[in-house]
Parts: C-alpha cells; structure tokens; sequence
C-alpha cells in the first residue's frame, strides 16, 4: 500500500484557449462611448470606423464629446476675453478663483458624462444633447 501522507492531487487543467468571435471588435459599446470623451480625437474615429460608427449610442456620445469640447473652447474664450477686461477692476486672486471654479465645472461635467457613457446612460446636456442626438439618428 502506499503512504497516504506522500498522496499528490493531480495538477488543474491548462486553461482554454478561446479564439477571438471574428468580427468583434475590442470595446464594448459603453467602453467606446466612455472613450469618445477622453478628447474629440477618438470621438472623431469613433464616428468614422466601424462597427463603432454603426452603434447609435456610440455615435451619440461621440457627438457629445464633440459639440461639448467646441462649447468649453468658446466659453473658456469668452470668459479669458471678459476676465482679461476686469482684471483691471478685480484682485488678481478673485481672477484666479473664477476661472478655477469654471474649469471645476468643466471637469465635474465631464466626469459625468464619461461615468454615463460607461454605464450606457445619457447625461444630456442642455442644447448639445438635442443637436447631438440630431447628429447621431438617435
């Protein structure tokens, strides 16, 4: 008889390989529209390579992504040219804390957004949301 002290289990099965399903791509429709906010570059891809192109809610965000990034350019103009012309009225530090506040918001918004996108919710924003669903067929 053997000594059952010396008893070794068998060692696991490798691991299977499972080959990629042709024609998936690598991102899941949540992970592309979370992906389109990171800058309008991939939004843009997005909008151009399939299957990406061909999934609404995808197309959606990515559009988003877009029209938010053109209005946070022209707000930023827009508020630099008015707190440029008040500098001469303001403390400089009141000038620090405004625009620190307005790029807050700006990055709080964005948050929102990819946290949505990655969850597949909309977080529609006023006006852009309307024309990027427009955009989008959605």
């Amino acid at each position: 008889m053997s000594d059952p002290s010396s008893y070794q289990p068998p060692p696991p099965p490798p691991p299977q390989f499972q080959a990629p399903v042709p024609g998936s791509s690598g991102l899941s429709d949540n992970a592309a529209s979370a992906l389109a906010y990171v800058t309008f570059i991939p939004a843009i891809i997005f909008l151009m390579v399939p299957p990406y192109n061909q999934s609404a809610n995808v197309r959606f965000h990515s559009w988003q992504s877009i029209l938010l990034t053109i209005t946070v350019v022209i707000v930023d103009i827009m508020v630099g040219i008015v707190l440029g012309i008040a500098a001469f009225f303001l403390p400089w530090f009141l000038h620090s804390v405004i625009w620190g506040l307005l790029e807050l918001g700006w990055f709080v918004l964005w948050l929102a957004c990819v946290f949505s996108a990655f969850n597949g919710k909309r977080f529609n924003l006023p006006i852009i949301s309307d024309i990027a669903a427009k955009q989008a067929g959605a």
